[in-house]
């Protein structure tokens, strides 16, 4: 399912595919995840096609844990995706994707940081 490519840009994720019956429009959101072992990260969570590299890409939640560093596969994970922070869009080169990707992870910090659930997560700043 996931080619590892989110590793190599500096931004590791762990993918989820989505059901057919899922509701949920393509795009960048900040949210939560929710380990096997009941803990839960502050995520930044892509849904789509990954239309950087697939015109037409298998549907996928992709959930980069903020100030995770841990593999995860083969653990069965909880994914809440929260605010949406921006839509999914393809990018001139791969430079141009980190650099958005980056943002948005910076973004997704203010959101979390602004969210009374957030001083119940690893890694978020003190309220």
């Amino acid at each position: 399912m996931g080619d590892r490519r989110g590793r190599k840009l500096g931004f590791p994720t762990a993918n989820v595919r989505i059901g057919p019956n899922v509701d949920l429009a393509d795009g960048v959101y900040a949210g939560v995840v929710e380990l096997e072992d009941a803990t839960r990260h502050r995520a930044a969570i892509s849904v789509g096609r990954r239309p950087h590299y697939y015109e037409v890409g298998e549907r996928l939640v992709e959930a980069h844990l903020l100030d995770f560093d841990r593999d995860l596969y083969g653990e069965r994970i909880r994914v809440e995706v929260g605010t949406l922070v921006r839509e999914q869009r393809s990018f001139g080169t791969e430079g141009e994707l980190v650099e958005q990707i980056a943002s948005d992870v910076a973004a997704i910090r203010v959101l979390r940081a602004e969210s009374p659930m957030s001083s119940r997560l690893p890694g978020a700043p003190p309220n």
